[in-house]
Order: C-alpha cells, then structure tokens, then sequence
C-alpha cells in the first residue's frame, strides 16, 4: 500500500472535499472527541489495559500537563511555503518525525491487530515499533510495514530467549532494537486488577513467544515438568481455557487436548521481564546483536550518559504512558535534561502523553529527534482498523506541517517556545 501525502493542507483539502459530497472522517480528527469514540466500541477489558495507568494515574495526567506548560510562540511574515519535517535516524531518512510506539495486547482491540497497525503505519509512510507483546509474529508483521520497523525487546529470564529474537529481528529487517527497561515488572494497574484482567494470562500479545523456537522448548518443559494445580472447573476457567486454545498457534480442536498452550502462558508469565537487569546486560548487546539499540524509559541524565557509556546507539524518553510509576515524572519534563546530557551524540526520542500536531512540535523544540505516538493510533484501531491507524497517524503529521506553517517555522529548528503564561521564547534545550 503506497504512503499517501501528509501535508496539512492536502489532508484538509481531503476532507473538506469529502464534505461536500457528504462524507465525513471516519474517525474524529481530536484527540477527546477519538478517545470517547474508542471507548463506546472498546471492551472494558480491552478500554482498561489500553487506557489505563499505574496508581491513580498522576503520571498519566502529568504528561498532559507538561505539554500544556509549554505554548509555542508564532513569528510572523517568514515566507514558509514550504516545511521539511524530515530526519534521520541510524542511517535511514524518514519523512516524519514520528514512529508508533509498541504498545502490547492489541488483539484485545482488533482482531488483526499489529497487522492493521502496520498496514496503517505504511499507509501514512511512518515506522512502527513492532511491541514484544504483539499479537502476531514479527516476522508476519514485517511484510506490511514497508514504511520501516524497530523491535521492541522485553530482557527475559532467559539468554536464549533474549538472543532468539535479537537473531529474530535482524532476519526480519527490522531497523532498530528497542529494549524497554521500565516493565522489569508490572506497575499497579487499578483498572485492570478491579477486572481481575491480564491479557498474557489468557494468551494475547504472547505470539513473539510461541512463535519462537527457544520458547517452544521452555515451554515443552514445562508441560512435561512436575503437574501443575488444575484450577476448579468454573464457567469462568473453561471460557479463560477456551481462550488460551484459541490463542495458541495451531488447530483449536489439538490446542484443547494439548497441554501445551496453557504451558506456554505459564512460561510466558515465568519468564517474560528479568528483574534484575543491569547496566552489565545492556552492555553485553554490542556483542549480541548488529541492530542500532535503543533503550526506552530513560528519564535521569545521569542514566542517559551511563547509556552512551555502554555502547547504546539512541535514548527513548518514556515513562510507559504512565503505566508503570505513579507521581512519575512527565517524560517530556526530563526530555531537555537527556537532551542535554546526550549533546547531540544519539539521537533521543520521547514518547507518553503525545495527543496532536502540536504536542509533536512542542517535544521536537524542546529537543527530541522524533516523536512516538502511542493510544491515540490504539484507539484509531478499535474504531476503524488500518484505516483508523492511518487516519490518526495522518492527521496528527497534518496538524504538525499545518502548525510549522502557522508559526513561521520551515524545519523544526525554527520552532520557539515560551513557558505557561508569558511570551518570552524559553532557552532551547537542543545541543
């Protein structure tokens, strides 16, 4: 599927045109307006998960207003007829400043789920970040994704299981590596503990795993271990059964005779993050893998410098959408003392509390390179498909273009921000 044109005005003129033949967007162009949307078609498990934040949700609400601390300041009478949003990124020269984030258990959503994700991302032409937790196989995912993919890496317990899909990924062609530090384990997830809800434990977002030879074998072993305790036999535990078999690779009449698909999400749940991670395992994946390695949730500059220390090729600022932390600090709070802990020697993207264009601007003046857009194209999904992806993706790069325009920015350099409350451009933090 060819990527089609994200200039702000050519989207504008797409819908103004397809007003006047009656036809309106199929999925509503602002962020509210998409969310309330989602959630009358979502689940409440599928709306918990992907909605829903660690504690409270403070941090959730923390990287909104750390977007609105920030208005950018129009200059006037610049002759922008023209924008370039372009950027390079380990090698490679995307379009747009803008990936989608890996966000697991999609097929909660949709039944495609990462399949429609990519076909969407294509569509618009922007990478996406292929999650660890996906419903799909990278290797089934990454034919769609022909505008370029990363892969995300939860460290398991197991080294095997760490280098198979590294060796996985480079197979597949993916771009990059993005090793997620934050989800060593689970954060405290209300929404979904009030439904007594996990999606692993019913065999979504678990499809990396059982595709994957050195899994396979962990989770033969287990099927062949000591017997495990058989939970009573309620209505409840068959349709939990019934949904593993469904899950699991292969026919569904075999799956519900095998014990191989419940082995494989008790696995799964055994191994799937390392606790013990460390700035030593980091610094062994030089050796392990030829991908440009990225790590993910890095908020101190002192860690971001560690990083670049150990050999890591790019710094995603990310609290996890605040999943994971509660009275976290906003991502886009610690993003200009990475950005200049990093000075200029990787490049340092942002993720968590991106909703627009215009949010996209603001972290790109303040110093990332790129930009990741997490539940907004979530909720594109569940509404649309593909085509909800893609228009969500669209519209945010058309607000972007249309908002370099309007401030009298050709690149993302020209960008100037001022603190809540004055006019005073702010000190960029940009190296």
């Amino acid at each position: 599927m060819p990527a089609v044109a994200a200039s702000g005005r050519v989207r504008q003129d797409e819908v103004y045109r397809g007003g006047i033949a009656g036809r309106r967007p199929p999925v509503p162009t602002a962020f509210p307006a998409l969310e309330r949307r989602a959630r009358r078609v979502m689940s409440r498990r599928a709306w918990a998960y992907v909605a829903g934040g660690a504690g409270s949700e403070e941090t959730v609400r923390a990287n909104r207003a750390a977007f609105e601390a920030h208005r950018i300041v129009p200059r006037m009478l610049r002759g922008v007829g023209e924008r370039d949003t372009s950027v390079e990124l380990f090698g490679r020269r995307l379009d747009h400043p803008l990936l989608l984030a890996p966000i697991g258990a999609l097929d909660l959503v949709h039944r495609r789920a990462d399949l429609a994700v990519a076909e969407g991302a294509a569509h618009a032409g922007v990478p996406m970040i292929v999650s660890n937790q996906a419903g799909f196989p990278m290797e089934e995912i990454a034919p769609r994704a022909t505008a370029g993919w990363w892969s995300q890496l939860y460290w398991s317990t197991s080294d095997d299981l760490v280098d198979s899909f590294l060796q996985r990924a480079e197979a597949a062609g993916a771009g990059a590596v993005v090793v997620t530090l934050d989800t060593t384990v689970l954060g405290w997830r209300p929404r979904d503990l009030d439904l007594g809800h996990l999606p692993f434990a019913r065999g979504l977002g678990i499809a990396q795993y059982t595709s994957d030879p050195v899994f396979a074998r962990l989770a033969r072993e287990t099927a062949e271990g000591p017997a495990r305790p058989t939970p009573r036999p309620t209505p409840a535990a068959v349709r939990t059964l019934l949904e593993i078999s469904r899950h699991h690779p292969g026919r569904f009449a075999d799956n519900l005779r095998s014990p191989l698909p419940r082995a494989a999400v008790e696995t799964f749940l055994r191994v799937y993050s390392r606790p013990t991670l460390s700035w030593d395992d980091i610094a062994t994946l030089r050796s392990r893998t030829r991908l440009p390695v990225v790590l993910k949730g890095v908020l101190h500059p002192d860690d971001a410098r560690r990083a670049l220390d150990v050999g890591v090729d790019g710094l995603l600022v990310s609290n996890h959408g605040g999943r994971q932390v509660d009275g976290g600090v906003a991502s886009l709070d610690a993003l200009p003392g990475v950005v200049a802990a990093v000075d200029g020697r990787a490049p340092v993207l942002l993720d968590s509390g991106v909703r627009s264009g215009s949010d996209v601007a603001r972290a790109l003046a303040l110093g990332a390179t790129a930009v990741c857009l997490g539940r907004p194209f979530a909720y594109g999904l569940a509404i649309a498909g593909a085509a909800g992806v893609a228009q969500v993706v669209r519209d945010v790069l058309a607000e972007l273009d249309l908002t370099l325009a309007l401030v009298g920015a050709r690149t993302v350099a020209d960008l100037e921000l001022a603190p809540f409350g004055t006019a005073e451009p702010a000190a960029r933090a940009r190296a």
